[in-house]
């Protein structure tokens, strides 16, 4: 653990595919409070440090139904933002609608050095509930819905790995 301008900082060591924690389905998270924000606080300064999009808890050791998404902003060639970052955390998430299917292009942080192409739907509606218990529901298209899917599946224990269309 260190601090950067005060703030305690906490990267994990991420899992890789070797690591059989990896093949296990996650629990539910039941109790919401400092210990879960404590998860969620570790685990975007360790996507951070690993300059990923998603992390699964099980991912840092931990089976609880817990992932975050960030997706990084964009900016126009002169460097103004065109659209800011999206940050997703989602607490016992589940798929209620996928739609359409298309390949693309995915690696995975638990895989470090390879990549594969994977099928997967082209639009999602999630639900799952916020740091605080609360329902949240998302709809999500492309890139978005992709990653959605993909940590969705380190819940399940499952690899990208698994369904890879071509190395």
């Amino acid at each position: 653990m260190y601090t950067i301008l005060g703030a305690w900082m906490s990267i994990q060591p991420i899992l890789t595919a070797e690591n059989k924690l990896l093949r296990q389905k996650s629990k539910k998270v039941t109790r919401f409070g400092d210990s879960l924000r404590q998860l969620v606080d570790d685990m975007y300064d360790t996507l951070h440090s690993a300059n990923g999009l998603g992390l699964a808890a099980p991912q840092i050791g931990v089976l609880q139904r817990v992932f975050i998404v960030e997706i990084p902003a964009e900016y126009d060639e002169k460097g103004k933002e065109i659209s800011p970052t999206e940050r997703y955390t989602l607490i016992n998430p589940e798929f209620i609608r996928m739609r359409g299917e298309a390949e693309m292009e995915e690696g995975c942080l638990s895989v470090p050095g390879f990549r594969g192409r994977v099928k997967r739907a082209v639009e999602v509606t999630i639900k799952a509930q916020d740091l605080h218990g609360k329902p949240i529901r998302y709809r999500a298209d492309g890139l978005l819905a992709h990653v959605l899917q993909h940590e969705y599946d380190h819940l399940e224990g499952v690899l990208y790995l698994d369904r890879i269309e071509s190395p």
